[in-house]
């Protein structure tokens, strides 16, 4: 009874934890290819009641890793202002990156130390509808990326840069700030920003106006201190201040055009070079009749007894029978000619011989 009385406190509490746990696990479903941004904000971490509003004035930073690794994964970063400011995750994933990852979060209330952990579930797979091949890349100055994370702010630049485009969808591929990218940190003058790139895509082709903006041309007058080639008006204006001399585009290509050709190519190649070899094997060969016949009667004559005269030479050298050279015997005086015989050991027998 006493064990009993023991026992239940301990499940209670293990099953309100629990409870705890899968309350804090979010399950979230980024694309490959389109931007993923989730906000971290102090509400979900801070543990208030419904009714009460969060002050303003708690400061809260976060950290986050990949379960069972010490940082995000490579396609994921992280942002935060400030304590007094929500935290964001963003990136694109990649095809590479498809499945499922989990994200860890630690949140830390900075006034009374008490920590929270988050557990987000990201079930990574492929976006549906039409392919996007036209992408175009612009560097907007006038705001930092935490300005441009949230939806709000996002929409209005999809909205804005219609303008600019052929009718369609708009779809926000990426996001990554100025720093990021090389950029340098502004002076703290009031109106300066770090900088933010901003990658969109669609389906439909490009305007006549982001062609002109991005073409050498253009890019050759920003080199020279001028202004873009714009020919139409900026529709961003003057809510995003966008840098043109660093616009660039990403039309479609024909992927089924270049493996034809990256195949096609050293086919044919291949193929002229067995068909070239084939013709000087077997059609240039000029035989022997034909050789013969260009050959004049005195030549081939002065061939023909030379030939001859050679088989005749070898014939008689193998027919003729002479004794066996004595410089061929084992051994031999030089002066005599006398043989040994078989049976005297050659080791007797003087080197030199004794001269009458």
């Amino acid at each position: 009874m006493a064990a009993a009385l023991i026992w239940i406190p301990l499940l209670s509490g293990l099953l309100t934890e629990l409870g705890v746990t899968k309350a804090q696990q979010t399950m979230l479903h980024p694309l490959v290819g389109r931007v993923f941004v989730h906000t971290l904000d102090h509400e979900t971490f801070l543990r208030l009641p419904e009714h009460v509003a969060v002050p303003p004035t708690i400061p809260v930073t976060y950290q986050a890793h990949l379960q069972g690794h010490p940082d995000l994964p490579r396609w994921l970063r992280y942002t935060q202002r400030s304590p007094h400011h929500p935290g964001f995750l963003y990136g694109t994933p990649t095809p590479g990156d498809r499945g499922r990852q989990v994200i860890e979060v630690i949140a830390y209330n900075r006034d009374n130390f008490d920590t929270t952990r988050q557990r987000l579930v990201l079930l990574i797979g492929n976006p549906e509808g039409p392919l996007i091949p036209y992408q175009a890349e612009f560097l907007v100055r006038s705001h930092d990326v935490e300005e441009v994370l949230p939806s709000t702010l996002a929409s209005r630049f999809l909205t804005a840069l219609g303008g600019l485009w052929e009718p369609g969808e708009l779809q926000l591929l990426n996001i990554t700030s100025a720093l990021d990218r090389g950029g340098r940190v502004p002076l703290p003058i009031e109106g300066r920003k770090e900088g933010v790139y901003i990658k969109v895509g669609s389906a439909s082709p490009f305007s006549t106006c982001l062609k002109m903006v991005a073409s050498p041309d253009s890019h050759a007058r920003c080199a020279q201190g001028q202004p873009p080639l714009l020919s139409c008006y900026d529709t961003l204006a003057p809510h995003f201040r966008v840098d043109w001399c660093n616009v660039s585009l990403a039309p479609a290509r024909d992927f089924l055009t270049d493996a034809l050709v990256t195949l096609l190519v050293p086919l044919l190649v291949a193929l002229l070079l067995t068909l070239l070899l084939a013709y000087v094997m077997c059609c240039r060969r000029e035989g022997r009749l034909k050789r013969d016949l260009a050959t004049s009667d005195i030549q081939m004559v002065h061939h023909d007894t030379i030939r001859g005269n050679t088989e005749e030479l070898r014939q008689m050298a193998a027919s003729r029978e002479v004794p066996r050279p004595l410089s061929t015997l084992p051994m031999f005086n030089v002066r005599t000619g006398e043989r040994l015989p078989p049976q005297v050991d050659s080791a007797q027998v003087p080197l030199i011989l004794d001269q009458h």
